[in-house]
């Protein structure tokens, strides 16, 4: 199972967090997520505890099983 950081913006719209790459960060374990996560935001990590709001996420990603046609690259 693979897993993958999302942080959001103030305004409801959730993004994926990316490497230096540009990549999407991915981990194999949701506690290396977790751990990358609170190095990343740890002030906004830190926040969620004490207040209401969610800012981060820790997402499993899951595997495409069904039997739709795969999105075709433009071009």
């Amino acid at each position: 199972m693979r897993y993958k950081i999302e942080v959001e913006d103030g305004h409801g719209l959730w993004t994926d967090v990316r490497g230096d790459d540009g990549a999407i960060l991915t981990f194999d374990k949701e506690d290396e997520a977790r751990a990358k996560l609170d190095e990343l935001f740890p002030v906004i990590v830190q926040m969620e505890k004490y207040t209401g709001g969610k800012r981060t996420r820790v997402i499993r990603i899951l595997k495409d099983e069904d039997d739709w046609p795969k999105p075709q690259p433009p071009g």
